[in-house]
């Protein structure tokens, strides 16, 4: 799943980041309003973390004219502005939830997470290809009744190929997805990943879920392999 973290503060944004990063959120970074709204316009976020003090156009605006265009995707305001009139115009403009700093990631993780089951009925509830499964709001998955260890980026390459079942998609596709739309390192960690998630997977069952594409990418079997 993908967050846009919407914040000048260039320390208050890394940190932000990493933290959800570690827990298997692909993030982009908008500095102001206006790349923000563009970020908007062309990908497709889980959640939107706001803040309302912004260069150029305030947070205000941005959920303003978000709302305006008939754009849902859940908006979470993290601000310094503590005010109750501050916070009730927020939520009067169409934000989901409000966020004061100083905060604690943990408090930040769990809204964010709270916002993602509450908007989860607009998203099939369980992901099926056979007797494999995901519930991405509970972040759970499983063989049958076997549930399976995964790690966040190995939950999120899953969750991404369960949702396109018997499509090839791309390693570019995957690291925009699962990574980032910036990511600079080394393509063939998706390779590696992908190994890694057929490691649990698969091989323990005797199935082949996951098949390469040679040169194109992967393709999740509807059937489970």
């Amino acid at each position: 799943m993908h967050v846009l973290v919407v914040e000048d503060e260039q320390n208050i944004a890394a940190a932000v980041e990493r933290g959800l990063r570690s827990e298997g959120f692909g993030v982009d970074i908008a500095g102001d309003g206006t790349k923000a709204l563009s970020l908007i316009r062309h990908n497709d976020y889980a959640v939107i973390v706001l803040d309302l003090m912004l260069p150029g156009r305030n947070g205000y605006d941005v959920c303003r004219t978000l709302r305006a265009v008939g754009i849902t995707t859940p908006v979470l305001i993290l601000t310094a502005k503590d005010g109750e009139y501050d916070e009730a115009d927020a939520l009067d403009l169409g934000a989901d939830d409000y966020l004061t700093k100083p905060f604690s990631f943990v408090v930040l993780l769990a809204r964010i997470r709270a916002l993602l089951r509450r908007s989860a009925p607009q998203r099939s509830p369980v992901l099926r290809a056979g007797d494999l499964w995901l519930d991405a709001a509970a972040h759970r998955c499983g063989r049958g009744d076997e549930p399976l260890d995964l790690t966040p980026r190995e939950f999120g390459l899953l969750e991404f190929m369960l949702r396109r079942p018997d499509t090839v998609v791309s390693k570019t596709d995957l690291l925009a997805e699962v990574w980032d739309a910036w990511f600079e390192g080394d393509p063939n960690i998706v390779e590696v990943y992908v190994g890694y998630l057929r490691r649990k997977i698969d091989i323990p069952f005797g199935r082949s879920a996951i098949e390469t594409v040679r040169g194109i990418g992967y393709r999740l079997d509807a059937k489970g392999g």
